[in-house]
């Protein structure tokens, strides 16, 4: 780089490669972010005489009043010739391009007329006017809290645009940080990148064919607070798991994987066999990496328990012995016994009650369990009549022993409608629902063994199915490493167990009983005033205590369980404060592949284990601030 006699700064040589590329990287943050320009679309700012809406081969779209500019969209090709119109205009003060980021093209960024720049502790007064001049930039204000730091706008006399400007500037000793001030609409909710997550109506949509509105389970103003820590580990109890899967990759992600039928390490599928388990796990927990899906809690640990495929006694303990021991914090079942009436042991009930009061250190796991897909109570009689081959006839009583378990959370199913799923079990022990398919009645008695047997319904079953990890290539539901053909109360019960582990990422000190008053309490009271299509019943509104025989408590809120767990964090929770300092100056050196280390040693008393938050703050000094990493 050289200075000419007018002190802009000339990039000549090595540098000419860069420059082509200085209009697509975005200084933000210390980052480069790389653009690109949107094909058919420019922004422009008036000086109050011309006419917003009159561009000659431009269609006005909409105004941007923070910034003073109007969006206006050209056919393909025509852009570069109508942004050259606009600037001829002699009302016209700014026109800028549009840009995309390319990792996330459906962001549009847009192009103000100030830069923010920093600049370096010794640059003086004289030196910042003059370099500012050279850049056509006007002084605007200072920002106060950072010293030597100033917006400028970009004036006309500029032949740059503001990215390009912040881009030169970033280049020069002088300049700690410049940064162009852009505009991104404004996005209320975190949305993860997964290139599927689109397909997960049922974690949020914005309406659509069969999606009625708030059908979902309002996630990303969830994700707003937390995406989940990996000490909250979700287990997902079931018959098998691909864990080569994408989605469930990730320093941490497994943890104490147990596979209880062929009794060793490796929970892996059969060569036959479909996975329901790597269906239900993804719905839970499926990493956050840019593709495929995303779970209810991305961040929080798997830990993968697959079955013996029988209910004894002895089964039943090493699952809830396992999941304890090896520290889960909740447990997801979306299993039931193949019978009609199930109670359960006394052993099968200690099991499940031991994990409920004393899994993680006496707080006790979250423990769900689907609530089952016969669309017959949990616990009750139905008088029942046309089957097939009179397989049942009269007064059945129907029972789901570990669905009606007092330690339990049973999870019962909606549609993308907010209707009673079809197949969905009800009853006085439904705790909470979640969203889930629709299904047609012959699929209906497959887990007890009678395929096809019960008597058909004539309507049609409105609503979306759900979306999630299937088996990597051919082998599972569908081909492919994703399915769209999942449903039951399977897919309600990891759902909730997923809301359970966000809840428990922002408030670890909760107890079981109190994650479950919580999800019960911030539930949605979503109402179904149809009759049952089979049975004819209906049970779809709340008695006096807020409780729906279809739905318990209401459809699970993932936003609201997770500010109300927040508060009982501030309500209840007994907080210690130790504030520790290192005060010993450490001088950071140059092309260091070591680095250095800044340690702060805690010696705490016994009573002080539990480390609910930790905030660091950290004072550096340095003329190269974007050439620095620091790890926490």
């Amino acid at each position: 780089m050289s200075d000419n006699n007018d002190g802009l700064p000339q990039y000549v040589d090595a540098s000419d490669a860069l420059i082509t590329n200085q209009g697509l990287i975005l200084q933000r943050g210390g980052e480069e972010l790389m653009l690109e320009k949107a094909v058919d679309r420019f922004t422009m700012r008036l000086d109050g005489f011309g006419s917003a809406n009159e561009v000659s081969g431009a269609v006005w779209r909409r105004s941007i009043p923070q910034a003073q500019l109007e969006l206006f969209t050209v056919e393909s090709g025509d852009l570069e010739g109508v942004m050259l119109k606009a600037r001829a205009d002699k009302n016209v003060v700014f026109v800028s391009h549009v840009y995309k980021l390319r990792d996330h093209p459906g962001t549009f960024v847009y192009l103000s007329d100030q830069i923010t720049i920093q600049f370096a502790t010794w640059v003086d007064e004289s030196k910042i006017r003059s370099m500012a001049l050279s850049f056509s930039l006007i002084e605007d204000q200072p920002v106060l809290g950072l010293p030597n730091t100033f917006v400028f706008l970009v004036s006309k006399q500029a032949t740059e645009n503001p990215i390009k400007i912040t881009n030169r500037l970033q280049a020069l000793s002088e300049v700690l940080a410049a940064e162009p001030n852009i505009l991104i609409q404004q996005e209320s909710h975190y949305k993860p990148s997964d290139a599927l997550y689109p397909q997960q109506w049922y974690l949020n949509h914005q309406g659509g064919s069969q999606l009625a509105a708030g059908s979902h389970i309002a996630v990303e103003q969830a994700w707003d607070v937390t995406r989940g820590v990996r000490s909250v580990v979700v287990a997902v109890v079931d018959d098998s798991f691909d864990l080569n899967h994408p989605d469930f990759q990730g320093q941490g992600k497994i943890v104490a994987p147990r596979d209880l039928k062929e009794n060793d390490f490796l929970p892996l599928p059969g060569e036959k066999e479909t996975s329901h388990g790597t269906a239900c796990a993804g719905l839970a927990v499926a990493e956050e990496n840019g593709t495929g899906i995303v779970g209810v809690a991305p961040g929080c640990a798997l830990m993968p328990i697959r079955t013996t495929g029988f209910l004894d006694d002895q089964s039943v303990e090493n699952i809830f012995n396992w999941a304890v021991a090896q520290g889960a914090s909740v447990i997801s079942c979306s299993w039931g016994a193949s019978a009609v009436y199930f109670p359960l042991s006394l052993r099968q009930k200690a099991a499940i009650t031991r994990a409920a009061t004393l899994g993680r250190n006496g707080k006790g796991c979250v423990i769900l369990f689907a609530a089952g897909n016969a669309n017959r109570p949990v616990a009750g009689t139905v008088n029942e009549r046309n089957w097939p081959k009179e397989i049942l006839k009269g007064e059945t009583a129907w029972l789901s022993g570990f669905a009606v378990h007092p330690d339990v959370m049973a999870v019962a199913a909606s549609t993308s409608l907010n209707k009673k799923a079809a197949y969905s079990n009800w009853g006085a022990n439904i705790a909470v629902c979640a969203p889930s398919n629709n299904a047609p009645p012959g699929m209906w008695f497959q887990e007890l063994g009678f395929v096809h047997t019960q008597p058909a319904i004539a309507l049609s079953l409105y609503g979306m199915s759900i979306f999630t990890t299937d088996q990597l290539g051919v082998a599972g539901y569908d081909p492919g490493n994703f399915t769209n053909n999942f449903g039951g109360t399977s897919s309600a019960t990891p759902i909730v167990a997923g809301v359970a582990a966000l809840v428990l990422s922002v408030n670890p000190n909760l107890t079981a009983q109190q994650v479950k008053r919580i999800l019960q309490e911030t539930a949605d009271k979503i109402v179904d005033l149809d009759p049952d299509p089979q049975l004819g019943l209906r049970e779809g509104s709340y008695d006096s205590n807020g409780h729906c025989q279809w739905f318990g408590y209401g459809k699970v809120n993932a936003a609201k369980a997770v500010r109300a767990a927040q508060q009982v964090a501030v309500v209840t929770s007994t907080n210690r404060k130790i504030q520790l300092k290192n005060n010993t100056p450490i001088v950071i050196p140059d092309d260091h592949q070591q680095g250095v280390k800044s340690n702060i040693s805690l010696t705490a008393p016994i009573e002080v284990v539990t480390v609910q938050d930790i905030q660091v703050s950290l004072h550096i000094s340095h003329d190269f601030l974007g050439d620095l990493e620091v790890y926490l």
